[in-house]
């Protein structure tokens, strides 16, 4: 863990120096707009108030770690998965890239979710976290991209390097919570449309995406901290309904989205990222937790995600899914309703007066 110390020194050095001018370099746009009832006018907030820890934690964190064990794995030591068809018109097909990366392809829309393919979620790619392992899909094996959904701007949810490489191969449009548009215009992305929590953007005649609360934090640099919003996302599809939860610890506001959305056909819901609670707690849920969410959202079928791909906390790399399988057997739920796809693989689900079968 050399790298993840070496970078909280780097941080712990601009601010105590004061070097604004790197900060400039990786830090954000901030959002500017009225204030609403989690924005106060200059930073935004979690539903009940509930903060990440702040630096004075990190350090501890980094002094007291023991982190579970993590593989590097190459190109040679995966199958990636088959070619995605070019569009799918019937039912819903989902794979999994890894981390928080899907293609959903779903009424002849191509959508990814948090974009990663780079080989290190950081301002960086000299140090910071490293991808263990690679993409389950080749990025030049990728179908024509219609939409990306981006659910905050950290860097291992909005990777600029990809975003780019996307905007120049099939120029989507980038669906992003409020505030996050102004730094993909920076880095030549206008393709973009933003939303508060519960509003919705018509995508086609058929199909709609609503930005619905995480429990999360904001920020790329030191001193943009929680100056754009994060944020899920539901997707209303002929097909069914899917929720991409993001990034985020739990709270009683899953409830209300299942009710919002009911019924949720799928849900991606992540596992990963969870120790030690007393850090992560507040913005990362535990497997436990996610299995929660799958209840409370009412999800039919869930899909786990956010883990076994960068170290991003003490949790080892197949530790979630360890826990997960214990959270399901804890709470009385089949492996077929709430499971772990491999890399590259896929899942087709087609929808029958809302009774969801999964191939």
């Amino acid at each position: 863990m050399f790298e993840f110390f070496a970078a909280i020194l780097v941080c712990a050095t601009f601010l105590i120096v004061g070097t604004l001018t790197v900060d400039y370099i990786i830090k954000a746009p901030v959002y500017k707009g009225p204030p609403t009832e989690h924005f106060n006018g200059k930073t935004f907030s979690n539903i009940d108030g509930i903060k990440a820890r702040g630096l004075k934690d990190v350090i501890k964190w980094a002094i007291t770690e023991e982190p579970g064990p993590w593989t590097v794995l190459s190109e040679e030591d995966i199958t990636y998965g088959s070619v995605p068809e070019s569009t799918v018109t019937e039912g819903i097909k989902i794979t999994f890239v890894n981390h928080a990366t899907f293609l959903i392809q779903v009424d002849g829309l191509n959508i990814l979710t948090d974009p990663v393919w780079s080989e290190r979620a950081s301002p960086f790619q000299w140090i910071g976290p490293k991808r263990m392992r690679p993409p389950g899909i080749r990025f030049q094996d990728l179908p024509e991209i219609d939409v990306v959904l981006i659910s905050h701007n950290h860097y291992d949810h909005l990777d600029i390097h990809t975003a780019k490489r996307l905007k120049d191969a099939f120029d989507p449009l980038f669906i992003t919570p409020l505030g996050v548009p102004l730094y993909l215009k920076e880095n030549g992305i206008t393709n973009t449309a933003e939303l508060n929590w519960w509003n919705d953007y018509v995508i086609n005649q058929e199909v709609k995406v609503f930005a619905v609360p995480a429990q999360h934090f904001s920020g790329r640099g030191l001193t943009d901290r929680d100056k754009t919003l994060w944020a899920g996302y539901v997707l209303q599809t002929p097909a069914g309904n899917i929720y991409f939860a993001g990034d985020t610890g739990y709270d009683g506001f899953f409830k209300d989205i299942g009710q919002r959305f009911n019924p949720i056909d799928v849900a991606l819901i992540p596992v990963g990222a969870y120790k030690p609670r007393w850090f992560m707690s507040p913005i990362h849920v535990d497997p436990f937790e996610a299995v929660q969410i799958h209840k409370d959202v009412g999800a039919k079928q869930s899909i786990g995600m956010h883990f076994g791909t960068f170290p991003l906390a003490d949790d080892g790399m197949t530790e979630p899914i360890n826990d997960l399988a214990k959270a399901r057997e804890q709470a009385g739920i089949d492996k077929k309703d709430f499971f772990i796809l491999n890399e590259g693989a896929s899942k087709s689900f087609y929808d029958e007066r809302h009774t969801i079968m999964a191939e």
